[in-house]
């Protein structure tokens, strides 16, 4: 009678298989992160654009002009992750503005779809990039 050995562990092939699914996984997974991340950083910009307009708006009404400089509005000249970097531009009769965000650093540095965001005077929403206005201020 022979007595049969126990054997622990995996076997190449199952190994292989574990891989080829992880890998399939990943596959998937990470360009819907990678996607999240960025709509998450345009958020944040969304926000400082609507707060900073929101401001002006008020500074209008004290001042009978907008300004230029974000620090007599307490607008940070950066988002909070840093992902954007905020301008504004004021044409010479001071009667409008136009706020812009624009990707400088982090997931939305290399991002072409929605490069600026902005928002002017009258609540017009804007962007530069491949998507439309519409799908880069969509949240």
């Amino acid at each position: 009678m022979m007595k049969s050995k126990l054997v622990y562990g995996f076997t190449l092939l199952e190994m292989l298989i574990v891989v080829a699914i992880a890998g399939i996984l990943a596959s998937v997974a990470y360009p819907q992160y990678t996607e999240y991340v960025i709509r998450a950083a345009r958020s944040d910009a969304m926000v400082l654009l609507l707060d900073a307009a929101n401001k002006q708006e008020q500074y209008y009404a004290d001042n009978r002009t907008y300004t230029e400089d974000l620090t007599l509005l307490n607008v940070p000249v950066t988002s909070e992750n840093g992902y954007f970097t905020i301008s504004v531009n004021v044409p010479n009769t001071g009667t409008s503005f136009t706020i812009t965000a624009t990707a400088a650093a982090g997931a939305v540095a290399g991002d072409t779809a929605c490069t600026t965001l902005t928002i002017t005077d009258i609540g017009v929403k804007g962007s530069t990039g491949t998507s439309s206005a519409d799908d880069c201020w969509e949240r």
